[in-house]
């Protein structure tokens, strides 16, 4: 079952457009929304949920009209937003028994053999009788994960899942939704790059509202080989190398700065080749040099 989203648009009243035209195609399997915070990603979210309407475009889960055919969506929808609420003095078996009668599950024996293969899934089997208030915050986006598994949902929306976990409980989040995304769609949307790159064999980057790249995410880092140089400088050195070069992205290093460049050629001023990964990938697109020489060459053929 494919989700396909086509030419879809949404402006605020306050004039602010938030989804420009959006053309998606995200087969089974975990697939990553990649962008800032502000970028679209969570509207476009929170219309694959039904939870508001674009202004135009349409929205195809197999041959469900998600606009126009909601109920039939809710029923097969899981979706863990960015920020969720539990009742903080109900237990974790409670609330997802509370949440199963809800999603249709009203058969008692039913219904307990289903949250009882839940929690031992997102592991809090053992936290079953604990107060959801006494939960970490990886422990609330697992049971959060649990109530979005209810009815085996087909497509799985996650918003922002990972921001404040430990490295810890990320590892343990991320492992769950690998699980997960064998049987239906999942939709990461995250500013994490790591998230991405260690989960999502299919991605997209989104800014201000457009989908600015669409790739398998190997081959968009393979698309960069031989194209990224780096080299341990001063930061006052980098407004010149700024001017002189493409520069997609600065981190500082020990007190230093780490540049990374993009040059097809050896730019030579004591940078060096390495292997490029996921992150740029990001922000060579974010800069506008991801794709650029490919696009000059089509254009000069032309």
């Amino acid at each position: 079952m494919t989700l396909s989203i086509q030419n879809v648009s949404k402006t605020y009243a306050n004039g602010v457009q938030a989804l420009s035209n959006i053309n998606l195609d995200i087969p089974p399997g975990m697939y990553g929304l990649l962008g800032p915070n502000g970028a679209g990603k969570s509207t476009l979210m929170r219309t694959l949920a039904t939870l508001q309407e674009p202004d135009e475009g349409s929205i195809h889960l197999g041959d469900i009209d998600v606009l126009n055919q909601k109920e039939e969506v809710r029923q097969t929808l899981g979706y863990l937003p960015q920020e969720f609420g539990v009742y903080p003095k109900v237990s974790a078996e409670e609330m997802l028994d509370y949440f199963a009668v809800l999603k249709g599950i009203t058969q008692r024996a039913s219904r307990k053999e289903v949250i009882e293969g839940l929690l031992k899934q997102t592991n809090l089997w053992d936290k079953r009788k604990q107060k959801l208030g006494g939960f970490s915050g990886g422990m609330k986006q697992r049971f959060g994960v649990a109530v979005a598994l209810l009815g085996n949902p087909k497509l799985l929306i996650v918003d922002e899942p990972t921001a404040g976990l430990d490295p810890a409980e990320r590892v343990r989040f991320l492992n769950l939704l690998s699980e997960v995304g064998e049987n239906s769609v999942v939709l990461l949307s995250t500013h994490i790059v790591e998230d991405v790159s260690e989960l999502c064999t299919n991605m997209a980057i989104i800014n201000k509202g457009k989908i600015l790249l669409q790739a398998n995410t190997q081959e968009a880092v393979t698309a960069l080989k031989d194209r990224i140089w780096r080299q341990l400088t001063d930061k006052n050195t980098l407004p010149a190398l700024e001017q002189e070069h493409q520069v997609i992205s600065a981190k500082l290093l020990s007190g230093r700065t780490m540049v990374h460049l993009y040059s097809e050629e050896n730019p030579g001023n004591g940078f060096e080749l390495v292997e490029p990964d996921l992150e740029d990938v990001y922000f060579s697109t974010m800069t506008g040099n991801y794709g650029q020489p490919q696009k000059m060459k089509e254009e000069v053929q032309l």
